[in-house]
């Protein structure tokens, strides 16, 4: 989809007086390598999902300081003219490496590496770092929901609760990514071709002189797919009957079968167990139950626990927020200044918590499958011009906990970061929706069970390699030494 909106001015505003800084220390043209990453999974997960890489390339593409908001710049009074000239002669000339959507990824590991231009590299920050936070954020969630609906269909219903119009759009985007089946979200149905689901309102029942008239002349309107809201009055003595009395007078004369019904409040578990009974004894063995009514993966999971009748469920709220959870914090931090030899200078931040420490230089992201079960073993971090030969096996050690170590052999390792542009020129062509999503599907299924854990999940190792470590401690000990 076109992106039409500018959204050069969309950045922090310490980002442009940190840029106005470079330029005038003439540290325009000093190239810089950045990196985002994020420390910790949402919900206590084991993994992630990577999203929102599209958005920001067409972004990117746009970039552009128009006449409006260099005389809003200026007006501020404190920018001078020449860093204002360079605005206006913007061109976007980093070169972007990112993992692709719908990747598992984990914490401490890239997931956009920026090679640039000082200014340009900074300036990117907060436009980079709202696209792929926000989506990998829903993304995330709504592959917790799917899995644990075991096979059972989820439509997301959020978009009434998302924090705004975008947000609707491209949660319910990022949720067909993580693997739902559908959206109510008109506008990302049409614009990302998701499949669109809905049903009806409770004003739809209390509309009309009874309820029974209500599904009536909604199986008339749409008597295929048609599924009936039975929870207005009451569930079990007037919806599911009324809805049965439709299905008889209208949908069967018709030869249609009818598609279901939602129960959106109440006990669903118990109700779900009722109307099943109902159903089938009115005939309808194959009427769906829909489930609503602010739910969330561990729901999902206790209903499909205690045997509830429940075919599919529609997640509103807690999928489009991830309101649980709704913040991803991922971070973009400077890893390396790029030398006139065309070496680089690592850069590290250190912290009294050893989880905030950055790991530095230019590097390269590898993932280590094993040959036989093509399951994901583990992930390898290494300098960008390292090469992973696992040929004769390869031994992994925790970064920290030095002393653990691991050696795979009967593995393969392949790179997971890609080039996405080469000096501002874009060599990256998006896969579609459908492909995003087959691939989340795909290497989440190449993730061990217990990885997957909604509780204490096993974790999942994301080592650096020992040229890389040896840079890091080398950083270390130098700043240890300073202090």
């Amino acid at each position: 989809m076109e992106v039409k909106r500018n959204l050069t001015m969309l950045t922090d505003f310490y980002e442009l007086t940190m840029a106005a800084g470079y330029f005038e220390e003439g540290y325009r043209e000093k190239i810089c390598v950045f990196d985002m990453f994020f420390r910790r999974v949402p919900d206590g997960g084991g993994f992630a999902i990577c999203a929102g890489l599209e958005q920001l390339i067409e972004s990117l593409e746009q970039l552009q300081f128009t006449d409006e908001d260099l005389a809003y710049l200026r007006g501020l009074g404190i920018f001078d003219e020449p860093f204002l000239d360079y605005l206006k002669h913007f061109k976007f000339s980093c070169s972007v490496w990112a993992v692709p959507e719908g990747t598992p990824i984990f914490p401490g590991e890239p997931i956009v590496t920026v090679e640039g231009p000082a200014i340009q590299a900074q300036l990117i920050e907060t436009m980079l770092l709202v696209n792929i936070n926000h989506q990998s954020l829903i993304a995330t969630k709504a592959n917790r929901i799917v899995r644990a609906a075991a096979g059972r269909p989820v439509a997301e219903f959020g978009a009434r609760r998302a924090q705004s119009y975008d947000a609707a759009v491209f949660g319910a985007r990022a949720a067909y990514i993580g693997g739902v089946t559908s959206t109510s979200c008109v506008m990302a149905a049409r614009d990302y071709g998701i499949p669109v689901s809905g049903t009806m309102a409770h004003s739809w029942v209390q509309m009309f002189p009874s309820e029974y008239d209500a599904f009536r002349k909604y199986a008339e309107l749409y008597p295929d797919g048609c599924v009936l809201l039975v929870d207005t009055y009451n569930v079990l003595k007037s919806g599911v009957p009324n809805a049965i009395r439709v299905f008889d007078e209208v949908l069967r004369p018709a030869g249609i079968r009818p598609a279901g019904i939602r129960i959106d409040s109440g006990d669903i578990a118990y109700l779900s167990k009722r109307a099943r009974q109902l159903l089938d004894e009115a005939g309808y063995p194959d009427a769906k139950i829909v489930v609503s009514n602010s739910l969330d993966e561990y729901i999902v999971r206790d209903l499909i626990l205690q045997g509830a009748k429940v075919d599919s469920f529609g997640i509103g709220e807690n999928l489009i927020t991830s309101k649980s959870d709704p913040v991803f914090g991922g971070v973009y931090k400077l890893a390396a200044i790029r030398n006139e030899d065309g070496s680089y200078l690592p850069k590290i931040k250190v912290s009294e918590s050893v989880e905030k420490m950055t790991v530095p230089h230019r590097k390269a992201l590898w993932r280590i499958y094993d040959d036989e079960t093509g399951n994901a073993m583990a992930d390898y971090i290494t300098l960008y011009d390292e090469e992973v030969d696992t040929a004769g096996g390869i031994t992994l050690f925790d970064p920290i906990e030095t002393w653990k170590q691991r050696t795979y052999t009967g593995c393969t390792a392949r790179r997971i970061l890609v080039p996405v542009f080469e000096q501002g020129r874009r060599v990256y062509d998006c896969p579609s929706l459908e492909e995003i999503r087959a691939s989340c599907a795909a290497q989440v299924g190449s993730l061990w069970d217990e990885v997957k854990r909604f509780e204490y999940p096993h974790r999942y190792y994301v080592d650096l390699s020992p040229k890389l470590w040896e840079e890091r401690q080398n950083l270390l000990r130098a700043l240890s030494i300073q202090r």
